[in-house]
Parts: structure tokens; C-alpha cells; sequence
């Protein structure tokens, strides 16, 4: 059986990791580097560090952090933010990322996907989603989640897959900080129509909360960040909570 991973996310604006609810009312939490290097070093599966302003304020997500955590950590990390071109991602893997996520550019063009497929390798492809319930229907959003389109949630995730992505990461907007658990029926919905893993975002409030989305939800890895930054579940407790559920993750 496959590892269930656990994967801090660390929101990244101005070179600082911040922290909001509903993706609103940021706070500054720490240093993007420091605080990788104490998640690899407490037994985190893999890092994903997102640059929450580079696509609305139309920067590009810097290099020279990547290199910085590259020389600090030893295990899997993404990077996203900004990535709208071949030569963007070229760019962070080079400087040491193991994958890149695509999210608002990717909406933009949807050939963006493949064309960093075909050069790297879909396993080297996460296709970010920001969603939110827009009169019961789960409408995708980018720019930071500032921007409602015409896209939806399922359909959005299996064209991205199609295209060649390898992972979708998805980010209930509508739980995001709110500590109140992830919407599970949308995660399971989501995992039965795919053929690739399923990262879930939104709503880690408590052991129970990531065992049910890797369980109920059929996730195949939780992402979260308050628990984490905020000191609330460490992830050597939270991994020894989900091994006694009898849920596989590396210890």
C-alpha cells in the first residue's frame, strides 16, 4: 500500500511565510527557509511553497529563494506562483524544486500543462485548484482566489490531468483556514474521477480532521499550514495519531 504524505504548505509573500482565512487577512508566520528546514527535519513527506501574490501582482516567483531552500532541505518540494511559461519553471527546477504547481496560468493556457510535461515529465507537474461553492456549484478561481472564471472544479481536474499534469492539488476556499475539517464527499468525488493523486487543501483542524480526508476523502496526501505554523499538531504526534487509525504514512 502507498504512503499517505503529509505536506506543510507555506504561503510565501515577499519572501515571508503568512497565513490567512478564506485566503484573506494574512499574517506574517516566519522564514521561508528556517521553517522548511525545521519541517524536513520533523519528518514532514514533502514541502509546498506557494508564492500567493506572484500571479495578481504579475511577479515571478524568485528564484534565489528556491536555491536557498534547495541547500537546506532533503526531501520533495514544490514550487508555484507566477509560473506562466516553459521558461518560468525551467528556471525553478533548474534552481533546485523537484516539481512545480500551475494554477492561474494554467486556466489561462491550458497548453501550458503539456508543454512542461513534454519536456519534464508529468510527474513534475501539479495542477493547483482554487475553488469555492458559487450557487452550489464548485467554480474555480485564480489570482490568488481573486478572480471567479467559468471553470469547475471536476471538469477543470480532469481536462489538467488529461493534459498531462500529474498531481492535482486542490483548495477548498470556502475551508481554507478555517480549521473546521475538509469538505470529504467533494475530495472522494474528485479522487474516483481521477487517475492521478489527489493533494488535499483546506480546513486541517485536528488528527481526526487529516485522517478523514485520507480515508473517507480517498486523498492521497494531506496538505495543511495552521496546525503546522502555529505549533498546534506536530507532525511527528500527527503521523503517530493516523498510524493508530491504521493509516499508512512513513514514519
Amino acid at each position: 500500500m502507498v504512503a499517505k504524505r503529509i505536506i506543510p504548505c507555506l504561503d510565501v509573500k515577499d519572501g515571508s511565510v503568512v497565513k490567512g482565512v478564506n485566503f484573506a487577512g494574512l499574517r506574517e508566520v516566519g522564514d521561508a527557509v528556517e521553517m522548511g528546514a525545521a519541517y524536513s527535519a520533523d519528518g514532514a513527506d514533502e514541502l509546498v511553497y506557494l508564492d500567493i501574490s506572484a500571479s495578481r501582482e504579475g511577479r515571478r516567483t524568485f528564484v534565489e529563494l528556491v536555491e536557498k531552500i534547495s541547500r537546506r532541505i532533503d526531501i520533495p518540494f514544490t514550487v508555484g506562483g507566477g509560473i506562466a511559461s516553459l521558461d518560468d519553471a525551467a528556471r525553478l527546477l533548474g534552481a533546485g524544486a523537484d516539481k512545480v504547481t500551475l494554477n492561474s496560468a494554467a486556466v489561462a493556457d491550458p497548453a501550458l500543462i503539456g508543454r512542461i510535461a513534454a519536456r519534464y515529465g508529468s510527474q513534475f507537474v501539479v495542477c493547483a485548484i482554487d475553488a469555492k461553492q458559487v450557487d452550489g456549484v464548485w467554480r474555480v478561481m485564480t489570482h490568488g482566489g481573486t478572480r471567479l472564471t467559468d471553470r469547475e472544479l471536476y471538469s477543470w481536474a480532469r481536462e489538467a490531468a488529461e493534459r498531462g499534469a500529474g498531481e492535482i492539488l486542490f483548495t477548498s476556499m470556502d475551508h481554507d483556514g478555517t480549521k473546521g475539517g475538509y469538505p470529504c464527499a467533494v475530495y472522494a468525488r474528485l479522487c474516483d474521477s481521477l487517475r492521478i493523486p489527489v493533494i488535499a487543501s483546506g480546513g486541517a483542524g485536528s488528527v481526526a480532521d487529516i485522517a478523514e480526508v485520507l480515508s473517507a476523502g480517498k486523498a492521497d496526501a494531506a496538505l495543511a499550514a495552521s496546525i503546522f505554523h502555529f505549533g498546534e499538531i506536530p507532525i511527528p504526534e500527527l503521523k503517530r495519531g493516523l498510524l493508530a487509525r491504521n493509516i499508512n504514512v512513513r514514519i
